[in-house]
């Protein structure tokens, strides 16, 4: 069932932009994020009929969309690329009648109904909306990382490691990510060596038995990185054993980053109540402290970010976003 937006005239001047009137595009529901909650929302929104827009921001598919594969989504018995996965999930809401919209928020307004949403380009209104933003990976902090960031230093093995054929790479971390990225540099790569902080992987069982078993792959346990080193290009790092304070130098020419994800919830800072972490605050409807304003996906996970989790929080916030527009609107 397709949707056309309704659009409203707000009568209000758009000063920040071109100084005309500004004219909104209103819909029942406005999901910001586009990663698997978001675009499960939106599959589920509109198949109960409500007009949806989707502000996928500038990553569509969200994280998963730079993963080389996907192996515990159920249905794809031998497994499925990240980058489909999340085209799939596009092309599902689309058919149900989601407007797609390529653009990230940069504002957004939960103080009344409707509510608002200001992109790069345009401002939208909805009765309910469905915060999806996911989280981002985090950074080292150390000297070299800012520099070398997309030069050499990178948290994205499918996006980059095409470049680093023959060469030799680090990667940073010891959890499911860290590892499937490291089996995955191994197609183009002559040598990965796997930093961790402590003396054995968090990944699951399966990941660190690939990658014991392949030969590309080398550990270097209870160690940080301290400095990512190189002038025009990165050569190498400076680690420190944490437990007998060591350093040492390791040759690479590339350095990739797992060690963890922050909630990209910035935009919603004296908007809706977040913890000491920046996670949204929801309960287990995922309604968050403003009514009609839903939340699902890693934005409100700190524990699990699986992609099947936060799937079934976008259906969850979807089924209760329409329950909340059927009872108020």
């Amino acid at each position: 069932m397709d949707f056309e937006p309704k659009i409203t005239s707000l009568g209000t001047q758009d000063s920040e932009q071109t100084g005309s009137m500004e004219t909104a595009e209103s819909y029942e529901l406005a999901i910001v994020g586009g990663g698997p909650a978001g675009l499960t929302s939106a599959i589920y929104a509109g198949r109960a009929r409500v007009s949806t827009c989707v502000l996928v921001g500038t990553l569509p598919g969200g994280q998963p969309a730079n993963t080389a594969g996907v192996d515990n989504f159920p249905g794809f018995p031998n497994g499925i690329s990240g980058s489909e996965l999340a085209q799939r999930f596009q092309s599902q809401a689309e058919r149900f009648g989601a407007k797609i919209i390529p653009q990230p928020a940069v504002e957004v307004d939960f103080s009344k109904r409707p509510f608002s949403i200001r992109s790069t380009r345009k401002r939208y209104k909805a009765q309910a909306v469905i915060v999806a933003t996911g989280a981002a990976p985090r950074r080292l902090g150390v000297p070299g990382e800012e520099r070398f960031y997309g030069r050499g230093v990178s948290s994205c093995a499918t996006c980059d490691g095409f470049f680093y054929r023959d060469k030799q790479v680090v990667v940073v971390g010891g959890g499911d990510s860290a590892v499937d990225e490291a089996i995955f540099l191994t197609k183009f790569a002559d040598k990965v060596t796997v930093i961790h902080r402590r003396d054995e992987l968090r990944a699951t069982k399966i990941y660190q038995e690939k990658a014991f078993a392949n030969p590309k792959i080398d550990f270097v346990w209870d160690s940080v990185v301290e400095e990512i080193l190189g002038d025009e290009a990165v050569t190498g790092v400076r680690v420190r054993n944490v437990k007998t304070e060591k350093t040492d130098m390791i040759k690479s020419d590339g350095v990739f980053i797992y060690i963890g994800m922050e909630p990209k919830s910035d935009l919603f800072v004296n908007q809706l109540e977040l913890d000491r972490q920046g996670y949204i605050v929801s309960n287990r409807r995922q309604h968050t402290n403003v009514p009609g304003v839903f939340v699902a996906g890693d934005v409100q996970d700190p524990y699990y970010r699986q992609v099947v989790i936060a799937a079934g929080t976008g259906a969850i916030a979807a089924m209760e976003a329409e329950r909340y527009l059927g009872r108020y609107t």
